[in-house]
């Protein structure tokens, strides 16, 4: 059976994030320029929220690349754009005016790109739409940096223009067009957070969700074919889950959790079943109920994680800890993932 997935579509997406990513951290420079060229108060303190999310959201699609567990380069085409517009707000040809209207026009594009794979992920798989979901926070967000943006261009605009000050109800307005936002776009994470990423528990229930989507998927296609790549997912994401769990998780909360080594165990069981269903055709009568079974040993693993385990780690790990925790389980599945992956 195969245990990859990686078709054009597939392979396409990867490469759109990390093209994301990349004009991500164009938004990152771009703010941090613009802050130190602006002297007012207002509009510094707006592009410093701005950044703060903008800081997080390039923590989150970090996250999102290595649930998503495809590899990818941007296009050459995004490359040279983020090195124009870099040049640009480096120089000074541009007023600061010309240079937030430029980067309120990136905020729109980012916008659209990271909407157009929430629209592709719903088309291509249940998983991708699953390791995609986080995706609604950076979207948002880059939404409603859109509308603070033209209040910004508004104000600038107005007064490089006349000298004078224009209305300074059009914040009232912004604020308003904001709150038209909000649950229009669902999200995984809190909105306006001051977590610099998300922590271990989120990190983990994100892992649970995708690979219950998965399940779901088996259970409701009578396609063999289909079935085989759900579970060749399947397989791909509990190896790589289960791994780093053991490298990074659970060595870090043996001295304050008591079950830890029966998580040990049910993972071996697991391990031995994902093998014996691997080897098993799709097509074969006892298939889906071997996959039935998996998927109850897997639930109960997922329960007890995520109530006992959980509670641990909030009662016994600071917001840091659960954070660095994050990074370190992050860093460890983008390892296994690329050791999975077949070489080109």
């Amino acid at each position: 059976m195969s245990i990859t997935l990686e078709d054009s579509k597939r392979t396409a997406i990867a490469s759109k994030l990390a093209g994301i990513k990349e004009v991500q951290n164009l938004l990152i420079s771009n703010e941090e320029k613009l802050i130190t060229a602006c002297n007012d108060q207002e509009v510094r303190h707006r592009l410093s929220k701005m950044l703060d999310d903008d800081k997080k959201n390039l923590g989150i699609l970090d996250t999102i690349m290595v649930q998503y567990g495809v590899t990818g380069k941007p296009k050459e085409t995004v490359s040279m754009m983020v090195d124009e517009v870099t040049k640009l707000m480096d120089g000074s040809e541009l007023t600061v005016y010309e240079k937030v209207a430029h980067h309120e026009s990136l905020k729109h594009e980012q916008f659209m790109s990271g909407y157009l794979l929430h629209k592709a992920a719903q088309v291509i798989g249940a998983d991708v739409e699953a390791a995609l979901t986080p995706l609604n926070t950076v979207n948002f967000e880059n939404r409603a940096h859109e509308e603070q943006l033209k209040g910004v261009i508004e104000l600038l605009g107005v007064r490089e223009l006349t000298g004078q000050e224009a209305n300074q109800g059009i914040w009232a307005r912004v604020q308003d067009s904001l709150a038209a936002f909000s649950g229009v776009l669902g999200s995984a994470v809190t909105l306006n957070s001051d977590k610099s990423d998300m922590n271990i528990q989120d990190i983990i229930r994100m892992d649970h969700n995708k690979v219950n989507m998965l399940f779901m998927e088996i259970a409701n296609s009578n396609d063999p074919q289909k079935c085989e790549e759900y579970f060749a997912q399947i397989y791909k994401d509990l190896s790589v889950h289960s791994e780093a769990e053991e490298q990074v998780v659970y060595p870090a909360v043996r001295a304050f959790y008591g079950q830890t080594q029966e998580l040990y165990d049910e993972q071996a069981e697991m391990k031995t079943m994902l093998a014996e269903i691997k080897s098993m055709n799709a097509s074969d009568g006892n298939f889906k109920a071997k996959v039935e079974m998996l998927k109850n040993a897997v639930m109960e693993h997922v329960r007890q994680e995520e109530s006992d385990m959980f509670t641990a780690i909030r009662n016994n790990c600071s917001d840091e800890q659960q954070e660095r925790l994050a990074t370190e389980f992050k860093t460890a599945k983008s390892k296994l993932q690329e050791q999975l992956t077949p070489a080109k």
